[in-house]
């Protein structure tokens, strides 16, 4: 046992308020700190329907930029997150949001598709280095019966960035035209990198604090002593490839992922062209989707840690089974009210962020304390394969067929991934009984 676990009484009081303190001010920072980087990441959809005026490209065109993004920045995720459980979380997150400030501010002075593209998929590679360190402070402060709820709390903090940059991102089109876009954020997200080097630190034990087993009087897992890092051999071999409930959440991940991104990417544009918006009002409107996508995500936790027990795949079942029931009612119903378009706007970010918030939740579970990062970064990293053809895809499905053949594939895609969470749902309560019987 650690000899933290076993001090006086008084210095337990002291380790735990220490403890308190530093769990409180890590988590703070970490909100601030990824609502800046989507500040920096959804500037650019903010912006795409004046550029495809502007620039003259399709959406398609546009599209291949989106799809360029999704595949460095899911590739980059799992990387990121590989190097992350090896390193310092503080240092890791810092300089993703540096690289994430200057690539906006490049955007910015560029005319070419091509720069424009390239400095915005360098963007995805700065940007997989923002949510890795979260995944693995956090299991490393909470235990599994909070981990849920605080895991929706910190995801909440992208929508905050998003409804930031919709707001002020739309009104900065409108006054100062779609360059400002890129430069104001770029200087808000070099601040806060400021910010968060002076805030964050990394695990418990590297300030010295016993592990969040000691803290909450849980089993620690054997073999392994409190921060010792973790080699690439037991990353892959022990935590990644045979682990078969981590493969079924990234299957699950992958589809859900072109319902996220798809209205992430393409809700402005939908709304103004298809639903009659103008620039501001699709830009509320989307505000709508990721603000009650903020609440969709800490439901999610919270429904999953004290109602379901930490069945992070039945929770996800349940949101997804009423989420392809809305996407075709909003297919079917040919919404020119822009109080109904903004209604079902909301109830969609609430049912697709529950299940996006949960698969990453799930992943870094799955992926065990040690190999938090990584299991997250490999869950990440197949949602984003399934966002690169949500850029180029479903911009290439509306450019033949039209937004309503957008609504309908993006429930087809519900469908398959609500499968993979059945299944593993399935495979965990098998394994459960199993242990339980032993």
């Amino acid at each position: 046992m650690s000899p933290m676990t076993t001090p006086s009484v008084a210095l337990k009081d002291d380790v735990r308020r220490a403890f308190g303190y530093w769990r409180s001010r890590i988590l703070c920072a970490l909100i601030l700190g990824y609502a800046t980087f989507y500040i920096v990441r959804q500037n650019f959809q903010v912006a795409a329907p004046s550029m495809l005026r502007d620039l003259g490209y399709t959406r398609c065109q546009i599209g291949w930029a989106f799809s360029s993004f999704a595949l460095i920045y899911g590739f980059g995720k799992f990387i990121s997150g590989v190097i992350c459980d090896r390193t310092s979380a503080r240092y890791f997150m810092v300089v993703g949001l540096l690289g994430a400030s200057l690539c906006s501010l490049f955007i910015g002075c560029s005319h070419s598709l091509t720069v424009l593209a390239l400095f915005y998929a360098l963007n995805g590679a700065f940007q997989s280095m923002g949510w890795p360190p979260i995944a693995r402070l956090m299991v490393h402060w909470y235990s599994p019966r909070e981990l849920g709820t605080h895991w929706g709390i910190v995801n909440a903090s992208h929508q905050v960035g998003s409804v930031l940059i919709l707001l002020g991102g739309s009104w900065l089109l409108v006054h100062w035209g779609w360059r400002s876009v890129f430069f104001l954020p770029a200087g808000l997200a070099f601040l806060v990198s400021a910010i968060l080097f002076q805030r964050l630190r990394d695990i418990p034990e590297s300030l010295g604090l016993p592990p969040i087993e000691d803290m909450e009087g849980l089993e620690r897992s054997s073999g392994h002593e409190d921060g010792e890092a973790v080699t690439l051999r037991e990353i892959f071999l022990e935590h990644i490839f045979p682990n078969s409930s981590l493969w079924y959440v990234c299957c699950a991940n992958f589809f859900l992922y072109i319902v996220r991104m798809g209205f992430f990417n393409w809700a402005p544009t939908f709304l103004q062209e298809a639903r009659g918006a103008s620039i501001m009002m699709s830009g509320v409107q989307s505000m709508g989707f990721e603000l009650m996508g903020a609440l969709g995500g800490l439901s999610a936790g919270w429904i999953s840690d004290k109602l379901l027990r930490g069945k992070r795949n039945r929770t996800c079942v349940y949101f997804m089974s009423v989420l392809i029931v809305v996407l075709l009612l909003f297919w079917w119903l040919p919404l020119r009210s822009t109080a109904l378009n903004m209604s079902f706007l909301f109830v969609l970010g609430f049912l697709v962020y529950g299940p996006q918030t949960l698969a990453g939740c799930a992943g870094a579970e799955f992926g065990s304390k040690r190999a938090a990062a990584a299991g997250n970064g490999l869950t990440g990293l197949f949602g984003y394969l399934g966002a690169a053809f949500s850029g180029w895809g479903v911009g290439k499905i509306v450019d033949v067929w039209g937004w309503d053949a957008m609504i309908l594939f993006f429930s087809l895609c519900t469908a398959i991934s609500m499968g993979f969470f059945m299944l593993n749902g399935q495979r965990v309560r098998k394994k459960l009984r199993a242990t339980q019987g032993k």
